[in-house]
């Protein structure tokens, strides 16, 4: 997924403020389902983030054209495992591994197949 730097994304600097590529890698899961036909909230299930480790390697910039890479690792009765980078033009500039627990209302749950037909893409 592409995704511009915008002003909104940067600190005083120009550079893009850290939260921001979260937000970026938040903002292309969700996008994974849109793409799919599908919604990342279905019947009472839904995603959250159970860890992560990120690795900013190189600074972004106001302006920049970035492209949101994303990678399925393993894939669990309730979790997902995830790989998500960032790159500018061929430069990856951000890395991060993250842990998805599927819950239904407040409590873990086996992950729907209405999901695992979005998450097919992630293996092509």
């Amino acid at each position: 997924m592409q995704i511009r730097v915008y002003y909104e994304d940067v600190d005083i600097g120009g550079i893009v403020y850290h939260a921001k590529y979260l937000h970026f890698c938040e903002r292309a899961r969700s996008e994974l389902f849109f793409q799919a036909g599908k919604s990342p909230v279905y019947d009472g299930y839904h995603f959250v983030v159970k860890d992560l480790q990120a690795n900013f390697l190189k600074p972004a910039f106001f302006g920049d054209i970035l492209e949101v890479h994303t990678k399925l690792l393993e894939q669990e009765r309730v979790r997902l495992h995830l790989r998500q980078e960032i790159y500018r033009e061929k430069e990856r500039i951000f890395s991060m591994d993250l842990t998805l627990v599927c819950l239904k209302g407040q409590k873990p749950a086996q992950i729907p197949p209405y999901f695992l037909e979005a998450l097919q893409a992630l293996e092509s």
